[in-house]
C-alpha cells in the first residue's frame, strides 16, 4: 500500500510533529503516540540524527497496522531519497520544490507540500501532491482556507498545520480541513512520553469527537 492509499485508510488524520526528538527519545515517545491513537508521525529533518528517529519509528509501527512515518522540513529531491531509504512513507515540506514533489511521487510517498495561496495550491495539485498542509493555517485562518477551498478540486485533501490546536479543530473542519498536523501543543524537546500521550489522547478523543 502506497502512501496516498494509507492516508485514505488513516481514521484519525492527525500528524504528529516531532522537531527536536532524539533517537534515545524515539522510542518510547512514538510507542505512546501509536497507543493512542497517532498514525501519522513526521519527524523533521532539522532534528538531532532524524534518520535514525525516522528507522526506529518506522519498526515500532510496524505493530500497528498501516501508518505513515516520515520526514518534515524536507527540502531536496537527496532527502527524499535518504527518507525512503530509511523506510518512511511520508514527506512534508515547508514549501513547494518541484523535485521534492516529483520524486516524492515516484516513491509512492505521500507528499504534504507547504502552501499559503491560491496560486500555491493549485501548483501543489498539479504536481500530483498526495494533500495541501496550510501554513501558518493560524494566519490564514478557517476563512482563508474556506475561500481558497471553493476554488479546488472537491477531492484535494486539506490539513491545517501552524498554531492550530484541538480547541480550533471544529472551525477549520467547517472550512473543509480533513486532517491537523500538531507541533508544540503536542511535542516540545525534552517533553516525556507520559506528558506527550496526555496531549495526544486529548487530540485523538475531540478530533474523534468533532
Amino acid at each position: 500500500m502506497n502512501g496516498p492509499e494509507i492516508w485514505e485508510q488513516i481514521n484519525v488524520k492527525l500528524i504528529a510533529i516531532l522537531r527536536g526528538i532524539t533517537p534515545d527519545e524515539t522510542p518510547g515517545i512514538v510507542t505512546e503516540l501509536l497507543d493512542c491513537g497517532f498514525r501519522a508521525i513526521e519527524i523533521p529533518l532539522n532534528s538531532p540524527d532524524p534518520l535514525n528517529s525516522i528507522a526506529q519509528a518506522v519498526d515500532i509501527a510496524k505493530g500497528y497496522g498501516a501508518c505513515l512515518i516520515g520526514a518534515g522540513t524536507v527540502l531536496t529531491s537527496e532527502d527524499v531519497a535518504r527518507v525512503r531509504d530509511a523506510g518512511g512513507n511520508l514527506i512534508v515540506s515547508p514549501d513547494i520544490n518541484p523535485e521534492v514533489v516529483s520524486a516524492t511521487v515516484a516513491a509512492k510517498m505521500a507528499s504534504f507540500p507547504g502552501v499559503f495561496t491560491a496560486t500555491e495550491a493549485h501548483h501543489a495539485i498539479r504536481l500530483g501532491a498526495t494533500g495541501l498542509k496550510f501554513f501558518p493555517a493560524s494566519l490564514i485562518g478557517p476563512e482563508g482556507i474556506n475561500a481558497i477551498r471553493a476554488t479546488l478540486p472537491g477531492s484535494t485533501r486539506i490539513c491545517a498545520v501552524g498554531g492550530v490546536g484541538p480547541k480550533q479543530f471544529g472551525a477549520y473542519r467547517s472550512a473543509g480541513v480533513t486532517g491537523f498536523g500538531l507541533g508544540g501543543n503536542l511535542y516540545k524537546p525534552g517533553a516525556s512520553a507520559a506528558e506527550v500521550g496526555e496531549a495526544a489522547r486529548s487530540a485523538v478523543k475531540v478530533f474523534r469527537d468533532g
